[in-house]
């Protein structure tokens, strides 16, 4: 009883304090002026002219060579900087609100083959966490499911919206693969012993491949006897419609996976962390295996490593042609999700153009997600997506946002942090003054 209690207590507390209402429709128009414009496509424009009209973008243009009437409402930015919403993969933001609260925590199912799980279906809209990442200006995030084998399936989100059906973008984009470890520490927790390798792995890639086949011959078959919603699910990344995201480490566990891709004819394949992806980076262009680059703000992986490896690693695989994306798994991943824009920012601390870093978390995972038409840029008949920054919204002290927008919807930056930075200055500023 006493457990109840508590989890209806924290479940009405939760719906108590839900996150700002979301913006309506569009119906006016708004023209930003005199902002510096970082397009996402790696080109800058120095003093920009934005129009935002039914949700697009209607014209964008370099003022200083291009006169435009300014139409509905004008914004001056004088000083600061526009960019395309922000994009976080790779997440399980509006799957888990409380990790102590089983009943907010919906990011997993039993079981070791799950094609047919929907993450969409479980996402909440009206999450805490899912505000919280709008003021740094991540404005979009891929919803994942974790655990097992085959996880499920991800969807594309907009972070301000009423509900999931409001909030999806692209659902079911792809199915996730959790790639068998090819090696395991020894030991316990307490006392762990060294790395050796697993004795399952060959046995967990034959049983992986063997559904895989089973899926294959399910979907060749016309009629088949009975619904298998587990090999059904796998129909559209079988066609090469949906992508089929593998999430695997180590030179060795990737090499496996590009073998695994050639033989079983997988058309979309992406590869998520890629740890030492680098020394397998000839195969991936060869291949056009794009990689969701392991989380930046993170430790090195192995003794051995450059400590600094995790801070350079994206750029060491764009350095040699690989397609790259950020992503955040880890721990606290739904919290520190608000932190893409710092992560780009950290791999162009590390030689990486910022520009080019800035569009491993914009164009580049729009890209990747097949919503690149309408997200991902500062461009003509996009979807207005985008926000403003007083500085360089890849430096923290840089991002401090002023307005931002989904598809022309002008969105609040309120969270119950700001609210809660704004009473404990106010109650300091009352102390001051006395």
């Amino acid at each position: 009883m006493k457990k109840l209690l508590y989890t209806i207590c924290a479940l009405f507390a939760l719906n108590a304090t839900a996150q700002q209402t979301p913006a309506p429709e569009q119906t006016g128009v708004y023209t930003i002026m005199n902002a510096t414009a970082h397009i996402g496509n790696g080109d800058v424009i120095e003093n920009s002219v934005i129009v935002i009209e039914n949700g697009k973008i209607s014209a964008i243009a370099d003022a200083t060579t291009v006169r435009m009437d300014i139409k509905g409402e004008k914004i001056d930015a004088y000083g600061m900087h526009v960019y395309p919403g922000i994009i976080a993969m790779n997440t399980t933001l509006g799957l888990v609100e409380v990790d102590a609260v089983n009943a907010s925590d919906d990011e997993r199912e039993i079981g070791t083959y799950n094609p047919h799980i929907r993450s969409i279906i479980a996402y909440n809209a009206e999450s805490r966490v899912v505000e919280s990442m709008r003021p740094n200006g991540v404005l979009i995030a891929q919803v994942v499911p974790r655990g097992g084998r085959i996880s499920g399936k991800s969807s594309v989100v907009q972070l301000d919206a009423w509900n999931w059906e409001d909030a999806a973008i692209r659902t079911d984009d792809g199915i996730h693969i959790n790639w068998p470890s090819s090696f395991r520490r020894s030991g316990s927790w307490r006392n762990p012993g060294p790395i050796e390798p697993s004795k399952d792995y060959a046995e967990q890639v034959a049983e992986l491949t063997d559904f895989l086949n089973s899926a294959k011959a399910y979907s060749a078959t016309p009629n088949p006897v009975g619904l298998n919603l587990k090999y059904a699910a796998l129909k559209d990344a079988i066609n090469g419609d949906d992508n089929i995201y593998i999430h695997v480490d180590g030179e060795k566990g990737i090499r496996d996976v590009l073998t695994f891709v050639k033989e079983n004819s997988i058309k979309k394949p992406v590869i998520v962390g890629g740890r030492e992806g680098d020394k397998v980076a000839a195969e991936l262009v060869a291949m056009n295996v794009p990689v969701l680059a392991s989380r930046v703000h993170d430790l090195p992986a192995r003794e051995d490593e450059d400590y600094d490896m995790p801070y350079k690693f994206p750029k060491l695989l764009a350095d040699k042609g690989v397609m790259v994306a950020l992503e955040n798994s880890g721990s606290m991943e739904r919290h520190q999700a608000r932190n893409f824009p710092f992560y780009a920012g950290t791999v162009a601390g590390y030689g990486m153009d910022m520009e080019k870093a800035l569009m491993m978390i914009t164009l580049t995972p729009a890209k990747i997600l097949g919503i690149d038409k309408d997200y991902g840029s500062l461009e003509q008949g996009k979807s207005a997506t985008l926000f403003i920054s007083r500085g360089n919204a890849l430096d923290m002290r840089g991002n401090q946002l002023t307005r931002a927008f989904i598809d022309g919807r002008d969105i609040s930056l309120n969270s119950h942090q700001t609210e809660l930075y704004e009473r404990y200055m106010n109650k300091y500023d009352a102390e001051i003054k006395r």
